[in-house]
């Protein structure tokens, strides 16, 4: 049944491109075989047309199978076949038009062009950028042929212009694993904000900015919403590049002043007012690469991934080598799951090159060596350092940081999620459930925060002195408190002074040891304690969802 689905929107597409050519043939007189033939047919109405699908592919490089679409056998005259158009063919015996879907994705692409052209100095600029590297657009090409035949798919389905299939190469340059500089994330480049507006979870164990299907979906659903808000697709793209509400203010200001409010109309950042260009250069390079003398790589127009069900917590190495595939091959198809485990209440289903996903559902049939998941999600009782977790756990603290990417000189803060190996006492422990594997996060306090104090003056202090006593810097406690003073200066007796102080956040070798302490001043802390996930959030939607883009 997924597969007829993957398949499904070939027959769309040969529906929707060779209906002119059906229609036009249906006006035309039948070509007769014979008169008698002529006179038994005057009454029926015009052509019938079949579309072919292909069936499975039995490769994923291997081209689509088309069947003939021929009637009966005649016996009488030799058959006549006359090309209508390059995907229509009729068969003068049984009057039957047949549509045969591309071979090529490009084609397919090509069909759906619909927005409407832009063509000034930007769109060059971006052409002679791509033409004077034709190794880089090669790459993305090749890179995208992952992704794109399902990406066009969705937007065949949703009846959207395919140039939109072409945004992921501005966006990330087909890389699911990009991330920008204002933290965007994945082959659609999602602020974390945005993102779960739209429904992609971030967590500890995935980031669904960066999964194939739950992002194309999201970018989808976004770009709708955008064009049913502007009713312009220029509009909704520099909208989903700088922001909705941007967008609309921009507008309302040229309708205040009586300009026009088209999106070459619009003051806008230098980022934005090329985005929509760039886009516009890779329709331009897609619909005739030969004039740009780009070589575009040929992509087959059938599915290159299939999906399949998890029954049950696996390893990433694992499910690759049941699936005879590299690493580096299933983490491109499966670039949400960064860690070392898969959770199946999580990740229900893993994308796995087609002819591979049968292979690995009788592979993981016949699994008999063990556990599938050698590691599992553990939490945290209480504020603990690293040595005391890593020993509860059954450990060497390093491992434990190197896997949970633990920064040094930090606690583990209570209710904390680790991903830790499965033995010992935990050797038994069930798969992780759903609510950790959709709610999991890794926060940490530091074991040491800087906490204000006042001191009272004594007297003949100086600032050296006081330094001195509390072991701080006698020019950073002249700062502190905006002194211009020598270090051996009279401070005048009964003067209050402002002194940092190094104090402990948390315990460090003994489980427990001031946790209360440790929470306070880690809220207290301006440090390195990375924010929480309200802050991010919070920082995430004040940036209106505009982020700098990687150029492919």
């Amino acid at each position: 049944m997924k597969r007829l689905n993957a398949r499904r929107g070939l027959a769309a597409w040969a529906l929707i491109s060779g209906w002119s050519a059906v229609l036009l043939l249906s006006a035309c007189a039948p070509l007769p075989t014979d008169p008698s033939a002529s006179t038994a047919k005057a009454s029926e109405p015009g052509l019938k047309s079949t579309v072919e699908t292909p069936s499975a592919p039995t490769a994923p490089g291997a081209p689509p199978k088309v069947n003939s679409g021929k009637a009966k056998e005649s016996t009488g005259a030799p058959k006549v076949f006359l090309a209508i158009d390059a995907q229509t063919v009729l068969d003068s015996e049984s009057q039957v038009a047949t549509v045969v879907p591309p071979a090529d994705m490009w084609d397919r692409i090509r069909v759906g062009f619909n927005m409407p052209n832009l063509d000034n100095p930007l769109v060059h600029e971006s052409e002679r950028w791509h033409t004077l590297r034709p190794d880089s657009m090669s790459r993305m090409a090749q890179r995208s042929k992952k992704y794109i035949f399902y990406i066009v798919e969705e937007l065949e389905r949703r009846g959207m212009p395919t140039e939109l299939a072409l945004l992921p190469f501005v966006e990330s340059a087909f890389n699911p694993q990009a991330v920008s500089s204002a933290k965007a994330a994945g082959m659609w480049q999602f602020m974390p904000a945005t993102g779960t507006t739209y429904d992609l979870h971030q967590n500890l164990f995935r980031d669904d900015r960066r999964d194939v299907l739950a992002s194309t979906r999201a970018a989808l659903d976004y770009l709708q919403k955008l064009h049913a808000q502007f009713g312009d697709w220029h509009l909704a793209l520099a909208a989903y590049n700088w922001g909705e509400g941007n967008v609309a203010k921009a507008i309302a200001k040229n309708q205040k002043l009586g300009l026009g409010t088209g999106f070459e109309d619009l003051s806008m950042p230098n980022e934005t007012r090329h985005y929509v260009p760039k886009l516009q250069s890779l329709k331009n390079i897609v619909q005739a690469p030969s004039k740009f003398k780009v070589e575009l790589p040929f992509i087959a127009n059938h599915p290159y991934f299939d999906t399949v069900e998890l029954p049950r917590d696996i390893d990433v190495a694992l499910a690759a080598r049941l699936a005879d595939i590299t690493l580096a091959d299933f983490q491109a198809l499966n670039p949400s799951a960064s860690k070392l485990v898969i959770l199946a209440s999580g990740t229900p289903q893993i994308l796995l090159p087609w002819d591979n996903a049968a292979l690995f559902n009788k592979n993981l049939a016949a699994y008999q060596s063990g556990q599938l998941a050698s590691w599992t999600a553990w939490i945290a009782p209480s504020t603990l350092s690293v040595a005391a977790v890593a020993t509860r756990v059954g450990m060497s603290e390093s491992e434990l940081r190197s896997v949970n990417n633990i920064p040094p000189h930090m606690l583990v803060k209570q209710g904390s999620t680790l991903i830790v190996r499965r033995n010992g006492a935990l050797a038994d422990q069930g798969d992780v459930t759903g609510h950790i594997a959709d709610t999991a996060q890794l926060s940490f306090s530091p074991e040491f925060v800087q906490k204000q104090i006042s001191v009272k003056v004594g007297h003949k202090d100086t600032l050296t002195s006081v330094a001195k006593r509390y072991k701080v810097n006698p020019a950073q406690l002249a700062l502190w408190n905006n002194l211009n003073l020598s270090p051996n200066a009279a401070l005048r007796n009964g003067q209050v002074l402002s002194v940092f102080v190094s104090v402990t956040g948390g315990p460090t070798n003994q489980e427990g040891k001031k946790n209360k302490q440790g929470n306070q001043a880690s809220q207290k802390s301006k440090g390195n304690a990375p924010a929480s996930k309200s802050a991010s959030k919070k920082q995430a939607a004040g940036a209106n969802n505009a982020k700098k883009k990687q150029t492919p």
